[in-house]
């Protein structure tokens, strides 16, 4: 109740900026092409969802729509990434992404629009209903919008502009497919790199943006604990993996709570733990599954360095030669936190603050730890680069939620998720398009 309060009482003045936003000339423009398209896009893009790796249909839909605007388009880069750009004198290069992907959910939002569809998953090779449960359509219809505003401005800015659509978000997987298909080296490396995610949570109107790390880095590791089988009367004849399992998952713990600094945060979660098949048999091996998140990279460095020593040495402890102590190892579907940086942070704040009102630009603290792979853009090799939230829920449904009166807002990959489109696309596009002028100027 607090929190959202908080983020009330922040917004109760939007209605004062109403005429502030009349006056300006660009919002105008975005809020008609919303009308005229953008809008009957995201219902296109909301209805007709695809998974990870197989968002054909949304690839050459988002690339058409950008090469209609005037920016050279490759498809295809990193499986079914898109790529355009617009170059426009000397000057920076500066890019946006949009993720594409939806998730395996069955829609329940009542919307209109609502997803129907089934997909055969290209990765687990099993079919399963499809819904944009994270909100990857706004990213992708923003992105149309903002190739049309920006190729509408070109005497405003100068630079090269990058859009890029970005496959396999949900799987921490796309970002990195897109690098390995060589992307800077192909269509150069930029100066500056820009990313928002809408958030339910947050009314529609606002934007958050927040110096750190917005978004955690994440790590899916697998420890295999071999053992040696034995009867269950006779466990001396054996090595109990669960036994020296339960011994990792419990030391693991120590980690965060005795290795990392008390105002550091960092979560170690064994999700699975998996071993034998029969009450009296001792198995010859345990497998448990975990998930590793963190703020930056010293502290992800810490604890995946710490689960590896923890669970090698309790193997020695117990007892385990050297070739059967157990194996950690590091999934793919891994990334960096993602972290903004401080000065660009507090040069695009002081800029929306100006442009959009004070009222409007918020910088609260995320209280979980979800992760996202757009830092596989811009960590190595290190590029400044701004992750930004932008509301998503009227104000009267989170009010109604507040006060217990309505229904409670539906997080992210919930089959309830469902966002207010129009409020926010065009804020969406309007703090881009606003950032990108601002990062790329035209020369005195």
């Amino acid at each position: 109740m607090t929190k959202h309060s908080s983020v009330i009482g922040t917004i109760i003045l939007l209605a004062a900026i109403s005429t502030q936003a009349s006056a300006d000339s660009l919002l105008q423009s975005i809020q008609q092409d919303y009308r005229d398209r953008l809008g009957d896009m995201f219902k296109d893009f909301h209805a007709n969802p695809e998974l990870s790796t197989a968002e054909h249909r949304t690839a050459k839909k988002l690339a058409d729509a950008l090469e209609s605007t005037g920016f050279k388009v490759t498809e295809g880069v990193g499986g079914t990434g898109v790529v355009a750009v617009l170059k426009n004198g000397t000057g920076p290069l500066v890019m946006m992404r949009g993720d594409m992907d939806g998730l395996p959910l069955k829609e329940k939002s009542g919307l209109a629009y609502a997803s129907t569809v089934t997909q055969k998953d290209p990765i687990s090779g099993k079919v399963a209903p499809v819904m944009h449960a994270c909100g990857h359509d706004v990213h992708i219809t923003s992105l149309i919008g903002i190739a049309k505003q920006m190729a509408e401005r070109r005497d405003s800015w100068s630079g090269t502009l990058m859009l890029i659509g970005q496959p396999a978000e949900e799987r921490i997987m796309g970002a990195r497919l897109m690098m390995e298909d060589n992307l800077w080296q192909r269509f150069g490396q930029p100066d500056y790199a820009l990313a928002f995610h809408v958030a339910a949570s947050m009314p529609s109107g606002l934007i958050n943006v927040q110096e750190g790390s917005p978004m955690a880095g994440s790590d899916s590791v697998d420890i295999i604990i071999h053992g040696v089988g034995a009867h269950g009367a006779s466990p001396h004849a054996g090595k109990d993996p669960i036994v020296l399992g339960s011994q990792i998952v419990l030391a693991l713990q120590t980690l965060v709570s005795r290795e990392l600094a008390p105002r550091q945060p960092g979560v170690v979660t064994v999700g699975s733990f998996h071993s034998g098949s029969k009450h009296n048999i001792i198995s010859d091996k345990a497998l448990l599954q975990l998930t590793v998140r963190n703020t930056n990279l010293e502290t992800r460095e810490l604890l995946l360095t710490g689960i590896k020593r923890i669970a090698e040495n309790l193997g020695r402890a117990a007892g385990l030669p050297e070739d059967k102590l157990p194996e950690v190892i590091y999934s793919q579907e891994s990334t960096p936190p993602t972290v903004n940086n401080g000065p660009m942070v507090k040069r695009l704040s002081a800029l929306w603050q100006n442009k959009l009102g004070q009222q409007r630009v918020l910088s609260i603290g995320s209280q979980g730890m979800g992760a996202e792979d757009f830092p596989f853009f811009t960590t190595d090799p290190a590029i400044p680069s701004v992750y930004f939230a932008v509301g998503g829920t009227s104000l009267a449904d989170i009010e109604a939620a507040a006060r217990g009166t309505g229904p409670t807002i539906a997080s992210h990959h919930s089959p309830l998720f469902k966002i207010e489109p129009e409020p926010a696309v065009v804020t969406g596009v309007h703090a881009t398009v606003l950032a990108l002028l601002d990062l790329m100027p035209v020369a005195d």
